[in-house]
């Protein structure tokens, strides 16, 4: 049987010892600790940039869309023709009568090899005596009915085709429009990380920075310098002053910065692209120093952002998610090229 000892108390270098390496350990970062939050500036320009960055991803799924749409029409005008080829086939079949329609599903074979292959020669002889006195019209009929076969599946193919490229259209839309909201809830996110009071010192400072600009989505009425369809466009335009933002809206309550461009240009009559990148590859190019009022503005480059000019060095454009419609000076942002329709 062992001897029991009771435990030695530690020493006072050892408690020491413990005491230091606890407070050092007490000193290390811990995952519990909460990332500091962004100020109020940094989520302004964290925000700003995300808005920015959903525009490009807007144009393209406006493009697709309108691709979309095509394709939606040449499927149903297809289907139409489906239906209707498929009607004139039933009815020739119905023309053409049993025996005919025999006749067109056997191919046209050899007489002789009918009689070879044939169980009853003599029952065939009597078919074929009877298929000797088909009428032209029949014989016509069984043509017609050859040939709207052929175009049937002819339709039948270009359908197919037509129906898996809108598939196509549709899943790309939806990817576009998947990166587009991921943007746009990120940049929520980071608001709703802000107090009411946090967010109302945002708003009034980006008030303050349009004032500085030069920058109004206050209603007005254009008494600038244009004139005829460029005026037109315009004075519509500046009736949409004050309307909301809204990524692949064309209106009337709220647009896109290209939704904006093409329904004033509708007003006066013209008719142009979906999308920024559309519009700049249709119109005829002009100079900065030439600019005239109604031409579109491209800022940053040939597929992101776009506005009207007004004339006397300012712009009207559908800016962000966020904001209106808004009056701007012409190099509020990079200036990439301007185009008249």
């Amino acid at each position: 049987m062992g001897t029991h000892r009771r435990p030695k108390p530690p020493s006072r270098a050892r408690i020491a010892t413990l005491g230091m390496a606890a407070g050092a350990v007490s000193l290390l970062p811990t995952q519990s600790q909460a990332a500091p939050k962004p100020t109020v500036d940094e989520v302004r320009k964290q925000v700003a940039k995300l808005y920015e960055e959903a525009e490009a991803p807007t144009e393209e799924y406006n493009e697709v869309r309108e691709e979309e749409k095509k394709l939606q029409d040449e499927v149903d005008s297809a289907q139409d023709r489906l239906a209707g080829k498929q009607q004139e086939i039933n009815e020739l079949r119905g023309k053409i009568g049993p025996l005919a329609a025999a006749q067109y599903r056997s191919g046209a074979i050899d007489p002789s090899v009918h009689l070879f292959l044939s169980g009853d020669p003599d029952d065939y002889l009597d078919k074929a005596e009877m298929l000797g006195r088909t009428s032209d019209r029949q014989a016509d009929a069984l043509r017609a009915l050859e040939r709207k076969q052929r175009e049937l599946a002819q339709e039948r193919a270009t359908a197919t085709q037509r129906l898996k490229a809108l598939e196509q259209a549709r899943t790309k839309a939806g990817e576009k429009k998947d990166e587009v909201q991921g943007k746009l809830t990120e940049a929520r996110k980071l608001l709703n990380s802000l107090t009411a009071e946090q967010r109302a010192r945002m708003e009034a400072a980006q008030e303050r920075a349009d004032a500085a600009s030069g920058s109004s989505d206050a209603p007005a009425g254009y008494n600038g310098p244009a004139s005829g369809r460029g005026r037109t466009a315009i004075e519509f335009a500046y009736a949409q002053l004050g309307k909301p933002y809204e990524w692949g809206s064309t209106g009337p309550n709220s647009y896109d910065c290209s939704g904006l461009v093409g329904a004033a240009w509708r007003s006066a009559g013209v008719s142009l692209p979906r999308t920024v990148k559309q519009m700049y590859d249709a119109g005829r190019k002009v100079a900065k120093s030439d600019l005239q009022p109604g031409d579109i503005i491209y800022w940053y480059n040939d597929n992101q952002h776009n506005g009207m000019y007004v004339g006397n060095g300012k712009a009207i454009h559908a800016p962000r998610t966020g904001k209106n419609i808004e009056i701007v000076p012409l190099d509020s942002m990079p200036f990439f090229a301007a185009s008249r329709p």
